[in-house]
């Protein structure tokens, strides 16, 4: 009995083939080891396929189309050793023990996301020297690892979003099984891992779909090549590639979830979406645990978080990633509102009301794109919106791969940081952003031949968006140059060094903050509620309404300031009146960013009785009820 339609599985009476190839006549499973050939029976809906004896796992095999030459990689292949172009490895997935029985996952509004990219993440560049750092991260407060797409691509490294393969863990990293190690010694640690998955479109190098099918291919283009056919004429086996590859990853893998790379490009006009029918299937895989499904959405449409995922009621993924709040707080910090940052001024009005609403834009016109932009978000819990100061793209679109905490001023990316980690919203780092990695990380692909040349053009392109890019792109880092990716690489010695030692220490009291404080840490508005100010332009105001009557569960108070010292007359601003179980009582600091541990200069408690309190410069407070 088969799991999927495709690939190659072990089945008690050997290796079942089976592959979508309905524009051929004749299909053979070519079998490396023996040096032989054995013929596929065709059925009736595109599909070919044959149990063989005698073949085991390990073995290698490729497909002949019609009889002729060259033999073809399995495009649902399990493992692919020498790359895109070689053989298929035959896979048991069932030689692996797992240990995680008793994993069930984190809830949904108790994510900490951190994203990584495999091959830089760890000076080993592989699974098991991933593995290796993730008691740093289970320290330091992360629930969810968030890796970087890892199907098969063509090339010596990459960032992944090209792959070809989508069932093969891609052989630069290590075997299948040594993903599933990754993964169960997450578990282990209490660490969930979610996959960015890349449905939209196929890599240019390494693609041999269309081989076996035109019919994968769609009628569409995106910005990255053909699309791919979830609407058209036979569209059933893309379709079905799709929704197995979701559901794979979560059954033989044990993930907790996956993250969607750009849904603006996978198109589909069926009753049906491909991204609901995908939900579905992830979720049926699971079996009762606990998943998180995120979605990218340019554009910000809020429908993918609508509703079941079930034809015409919704696509049932559970967060979006949030650019509004990053692109606003970019401008905020640095001031720079080139290209698509055009559409913000960073106000706290801005960064703030990201804390009531999610996106900013739900339907407004934007300047850059002209015409409008996102969908309401109402009635959307906050823990849906996966909000961040960098990620892999935002960093690399800098012209040098520079990090956010290079670009602004020290004092204000702790304060901004505190905004991140101690808001409402499922908050994610960047590999190296909990010490203030000094590594750049900018875009990398190493092909070898004229391919390397288009990505370079492509790249450039790209960035010319931005006015440093577009008057010296000789002075862009050249994705196909070795030392692009060495320079990309996080530099753990670092860690101990004083200001990358303060900024991991910031990063780590914020998440314990986050952990422990029972109002900051609950996000159901049943318990808590949350209202904003904007008090002047650069300073902003969060109140935490705890629905206790209990000390160690009473209000909170977030004031984040961007500008100079400002002066408050208390009175003058609702939010700031103290609980009303205590009269009586007044704010105190109970955590700043100003703290001398964290590289600051200190700041006195506020007198939120008299007039002139003056909140710091630069700063974050989170404030809690205490005694005269």
């Amino acid at each position: 009995m088969r799991k999927f339609a495709q690939g190659a599985e072990m089945t008690a009476d050997g290796v079942s083939f089976r592959v979508w190839a309905p524009d051929h006549r004749r299909v053979e499973v070519v079998l490396s080891k023996a040096r032989e050939t054995r013929p596929l029976e065709k059925e009736q809906d595109g599909y070919w396929s044959a149990v063989v004896e005698g073949v085991r796992a390990g073995d290698q095999y490729r497909y002949r189309l019609n009889g002729a030459s060259p033999d073809l990689p399995d495009p649902a292949a399990r493992f692919l050793p020498e790359g895109p172009h070689g053989p298929a490895e035959i896979v048991d997935p069932n030689t692996f023990t797992w240990s995680d029985d008793n994993w069930t996952g984190h809830p949904s509004a108790g994510h900490v996301i951190y994203e990584l990219h495999l091959g830089t993440f760890s000076p080993e560049g592989n699974w098991e020297g991933a593995l290796a750092k993730l008691p740093l991260l289970r320290d330091l407060g992360i629930t969810t690892i968030e890796i970087m797409p890892v199907a098969e691509f063509a090339g010596r490294y990459g960032w992944g979003y090209d792959g070809v393969a989508w069932f093969a863990p891609s052989h630069l990293y290590g075997s299948p099984d040594s993903f599933r190690r990754f993964v169960n010694g997450a578990h282990a640690l209490g660490l969930a891992v979610i996959l960015d998955v890349v449905y939209n479109h196929f890599g240019p190098s390494g693609d041999y779909s269309s081989q076996y099918s035109r019919n994968y291919v769609g009628a569409t283009k995106t910005e990255w090549g053909g699309g791919l056919n979830y609407d058209g004429t036979n569209a059933h086996g893309m379709r079905q590639l799709a929704t197995d590859n979701a559901a794979y990853w979560i059954d033989e893998f044990h993930l907790d979830g996956l993250r969607l790379d750009a849904t603006q490009a996978i198109r589909d006009t069926s009753p049906d979406h491909i991204v609901s029918a995908i939900s579905r299937a992830a979720r049926t895989a699971a079996k009762g645990r606990r998943l998180f499904l995120v979605g990218e959405s340019e554009p910000q449409d809020s429908r993918l978080l609508h509703g079941l995922p079930q034809p015409g009621s919704g696509s049932g993924l559970d967060a979006l990633w949030n650019d509004d709040f990053h692109h606003s707080s970019v401008v905020a910090l640095t001031g720079r509102r080139q290209a698509y940052y055009s559409d913000y001024v960073g106000n706290a009005n801005e960064w703030i009301a990201t804390a009531k609403q999610g996106f900013l834009y739900q339907g407004q016109r934007s300047f850059w794109q002209k015409g409008p932009r996102g969908r309401p978000t109402r009635g959307l819990p906050m823990e849906a919106f996966v909000s961040f100061l960098e990620n892999h793209d935002q960093v690399a679109n800098s012209l040098w791969g520079e990090r956010l905490w290079r670009q602004c001023r020290p004092s204000q990316h702790r304060a901004m940081t505190a905004l991140l980690l101690l808001g409402p919203w499922t908050p994610m780092l960047f590999q190296g952003q909990e010490w203030n990695s000094s590594a750049r990380f900018c875009y990398f692909a190493g092909h070898d031949d004229e391919l390397a040349g288009l990505v370079r053009k492509g790249r450039t392109e790209f960035l010319s968006q931005f006015p440093g890019c577009a008057n010296h792109p000789e002075l862009l880092p050249d994705p196909g140059a070795p030392e692009v990716l060495q320079d990309s690489r996080l530099r753990w010695d670092e860690r101990t060094l004083m200001e990358h030692a303060q900024a991991l220490k910031l990063h780590q009291d914020l998440l314990r903050i986050r952990r422990s404080d029972w109002t900051i840490g609950r996000k159901s508005p049943e318990e808590v509620t949350i209202e904003i100010a904007a008090l002047s332009p650069h300073c902003g105001l969060l109140r935490y309404f705890a629905h206790k009557n209990d000390p160690q569960r009473s209000d909170r108070i977030l004031l984040t300031n961007l500008g100079s010292d400002f002066e408050l007359t208390p009175g003058s601003q609702p939010l700031l009146a103290p609980p009303d179980e205590f009269r009586g009582s007044r704010w105190r600091i109970s955590w700043s960013s100003e703290d001398p541990g964290y590289g600051g200069y200190g700041c006195s408690e506020p007198d939120t009785h008299d007039s002139g309190w003056v909140i710091p410069a630069s700063a974050t407070l989170l404030l809690a009820p205490g005694q005269h």
